[in-house]
C-alpha cells in the first residue's frame, strides 16, 4: 500500500493545531531521534555539511550536533503544521528582530529590500510575522512532488499572508523584478542551495559551494537593497513564553545593506554581493549550526562530477 504524501500533509496542517503543544513537540523529537538513529542519506549529508562549516569538531561532536539539528528541523515542521492555528498575538510574541529599524527606514523611502536567507530556523514564521509587522512579503517556493504536497505548502504560505511565486511557473525572475521595481516591500529568498543550475560557485568555509544567484542578481537589476538575514531558534521564558503559547521562538537578524563597490560590471557586482552574503550567512550558521536544516548537497565535492561539468559547460557557452 502506497502512502499518499499529499493527504498526509493536508491532514497534518488541518489537525496539528488541535494537538496539545507538548504532545506535538514530543512527537517531533521522537521522529527526529528515530531519523537520526537510522542515519539515512539526509542525516549523513547534514553531518557532512556540519563537518565542513565547523572543521574543528571531531566525529562524535558532529554526530551530537546532527541530533540537535534533526530536532530543530522537525520542530520547524511541527510549528509549520500548527502555525495557521496560532493567533496574530502569538505569532508576534514568538519573534524577536534585530536591525529592524534599518529595514523599516528603507521601506518608508519606497525601496524594496531583498533578503538573502539560508535554511535556518523557521522562515515561515518569520514571513508570517514580517507580513504583519514590516511589509508585503513576496517570495519563491520550490515546486515539490507530488503536486498535492506543493499545493498544500502553497495554500499554507498564502494563508499566512505571503505572496508566493512557484519556481518553474513562468518567468519568476521577471515577476520578482517587477515587484522590486515597484517598491513592494520585502523579497526574502532562500539561497544557500542552487535549485536552478544557474547559481554561483563561492567559497564557503574554505570549500567550494554552489548557491543561488537570485538575491544578488535581483538587487543589482532592480537597484534594490540586499541584506543577509539570519533566523535562529531561541528559548522563551516568562511572559513572552505565555504570550507565545510555546517554549520556542525565533530571532531574526537583519544585516546591513550590502554594497558591491564601484566600477564593476553587472556580473561582477552579482558575484561580489553573493560572496558578501555567503560570508555573513556562514557566520550565522556557525553561531547556530543546529538550526541550519541543510540535508541536501551544497558543496561542489558532493555533486556528481559529470553533471557538474556539464552545468559549467552550459554556463560557459551561454
Amino acid at each position: 500500500m502506497r502512502l499518499d504524501t499529499g493527504k498526509l500533509y493536508a491532514f497534518a496542517w488541518r489537525n496539528a493545531g488541535r494537538v496539545p503543544g507538548p504532545v506535538l513537540r514530543g512527537m517531533g523529537n521522537l521522529a527526529a531521534d528515530v531519523s537520526w538513529l537510522a542515519h539515512g542519506h539526509g542525516v549523513r549529508q547534514l553531518e557532512a555539511n556540519y563537518a565542513r562549516v565547523l572543521p574543528d569538531l571531531d566525529g562524535r561532536a558532529v554526530r551530537r550536533l546532527s541530533r540537535a539539528g534533526m530536532r530543530s528541523y522537525l520542530r520547524y515542521f511541527g510549528e509549520a503544521f500548527s502555525l495557521t492555528h496560532a493567533s496574530p498575538e502569538q505569532i508576534d510574541a514568538r519573534v524577536r528582530a534585530s536591525g529592524l529599524d534599518r529595514v523599516k527606514a528603507l521601506l518608508a523611502e519606497g525601496s524594496t529590500v531583498v533578503l538573502a536567507l539560508g535554511h535556518l530556523g523557521n522562515w515561515d514564521l518569520a514571513g508570517a510575522w514580517a507580513g504583519r509587522n514590516v511589509g508585503l512579503v513576496t517570495t519563491v517556493a520550490e515546486r515539490l512532488e507530488p503536486e498535492e504536497v506543493f499545493q498544500e505548502f502553497l495554500a499554507f504560505r498564502q494563508g499566512l499572508g505571503m505572496r508566493i511565486l512557484a519556481l518553474g511557473d513562468g518567468d519568476v525572475f521577471r515577476d520578482l523584478l517587477r515587484t522590486a521595481r515597484n517598491g513592494e516591500g520585502l523579497i526574502p529568498l532562500l539561497a544557500d542551495r542552487d535549485l536552478t543550475a544557474k547559481g554561483i560557485e563561492v567559497d564557503l568555509a574554505g570549500r567550494r559551494a554552489r548557491v543561488a544567484a537570485g538575491p544578488a542578481a535581483l538587487a543589482v537589476a532592480a537597484q534594490a537593497t540586499l541584506m543577509t538575514t539570519v533566523i535562529s531558534y531561541e528559548r522563551l521564558r516568562g511572559a513572552r513564553r505565555r504570550a507565545a503559547g510555546t517554549p520556542w521562538g525565533i530571532h531574526i537578524e537583519f544585516g546591513t545593506a550590502l554594497v558591491a563597490g564601484a566600477g564593476l560590471s553587472r556580473n561582477e557586482q552579482v558575484r561580489a554581493l553573493t560572496e558578501q552574503w555567503v560570508t555573513e550567512l556562514l557566520d550565522g550558521i556557525r553561531r547556530h549550526p543546529q538550526d541550519w536544516h541543510m540535508l541536501q548537497k551544497v558543496f561542489v565535492e558532493d555533486l556528481d562530477p559529470d553533471r557538474y561539468a556539464a552545468t559549467l559547460a552550459r554556463e560557459a557557452s551561454a
